[in-house]
């Protein structure tokens, strides 16, 4: 497995990793011994980048990756984050106060049992806590031993460089796709500039990119992308529409759809690291194998052209979803 420095550090990871929310919620009914055999999986072709957060299941996901952990930890880049508070019952909120933040490392470190996590992000922002208090708490994790390096979600290019003058972060964590390519536009340079890696979870557009959901019907009514816009039944139709070249172009290579995706994120940025997230580990071993897929810089302006994110029917998320989300 190809292997990418997270930030400017010398830790490196796999250039594919694993985003393991759907184990736990989401995406249909959670299996705990299928999501074991998919961790099992991933590590046995070359991915040692996870991803996690407390809010997956609520602490479900990280309570099944630390028994997961026992006699593997050596094995495993673990990225978990704090921000987003779900509780049974009630709709989430965002808590950016430095007090939370440290009470929720330590939950985390709780349910993972470890004692250091190595990449904590900042999972959703709130404008009302400057990012320099919640990054300021941060650190001071950092100076405890608890955590290694330091991370944020779905900000803007602008909070990113605020976030650095206070300490270093490691990685930005955003959707991006060939149907999300909103970090295009600013974050990815400004990653490049600072020496931020970039971390593309739902690079494979909640395995729309994969050719695998056509219409809704083949989702669980309980699957959450039945409520997202992009999802809906016209807006699905004219989306489908766009996979023919992405078909074509895995026919002519021999690979799958979800390969070819992957392959495209990863040949445009060497700072791009992808967490696909699975569920089954048929496709894990699928996606780790995308990575020594090398695509041709026509192939790749390709489907950039095909992909133009004026041609992608609907939003990513409904409106209340969207809240701790800036502009990238």
């Amino acid at each position: 497995m190809e292997q990418r420095l997270l930030g400017d550090d010398a830790l490196k990871v796999s250039a594919i990793g694993l985003g393991c929310a759907g184990m736990s919620e989401g995406y249909g009914t959670p299996n705990d011994a299928q999501s074991w055999q998919t961790l099992c999986a991933a590590i046995e072709h070359g991915v040692s980048f996870f991803d996690s957060a407390d809010a997956y299941g609520i602490g479900h996901n990280e309570e099944l990756l630390g028994r997961f952990l026992e006699g593997r930890r050596n094995r495993i880049v673990l990225a978990t984050k704090f921000g987003l508070v779900r509780k049974p019952g009630a709709p989430p909120t965002i808590d950016n106060s430095p007090q939370y933040a440290k009470a929720a490392c330590d939950a985390s470190l709780q349910r993972l049992k470890i004692d250091t996590i190595d990449l904590y992000y900042l999972q959703r922002r709130d404008p009302a806590v400057p990012i320099e208090d919640v990054v300021g708490a941060m650190a001071d994790l950092v100076r405890a031993g608890k955590v290694r390096y330091l991370g944020l979600s779905e900000v803007s290019p602008e909070t990113l460089r605020r976030a650095c003058g206070v300490h270093p972060i490691a990685a930005v964590q955003s959707e991006y796709s060939l149907w999300s390519r909103g970090p295009e536009a600013k974050m990815l340079d400004a990653c490049r500039a600072l020496n931020v890696s970039f971390v593309a979870y739902c690079p494979l557009g909640r395995a729309f990119l994969t050719g695998a959901v056509r219409t809704l019907e083949t989702l669980e009514q309980t699957d959450f992308r039945q409520r997202l816009p992009r999802f809906q039944s016209g807006a699905l139709d004219k989306n489908t529409a766009l996979l023919r070249p992405l078909e074509v172009l895995a026919a002519q290579r021999g690979a799958s759809c979800a390969q070819i995706a992957l392959a495209w994120l990863l040949g445009k940025y060497p700072h791009v690291i992808a967490i696909p997230g699975s569920k089954r580990p048929d496709h894990v071993v699928e996606n780790a194998a995308a990575a020594a897929i090398k695509l041709t810089p026509h192939e790749i302006s390709d489907l950039d052209a095909h992909f133009a994110p004026a041609a992608i029917s609907g939003d990513r998320y409904p409106p209340p979803a969207m809240a701790g989300i800036e502009a990238c």
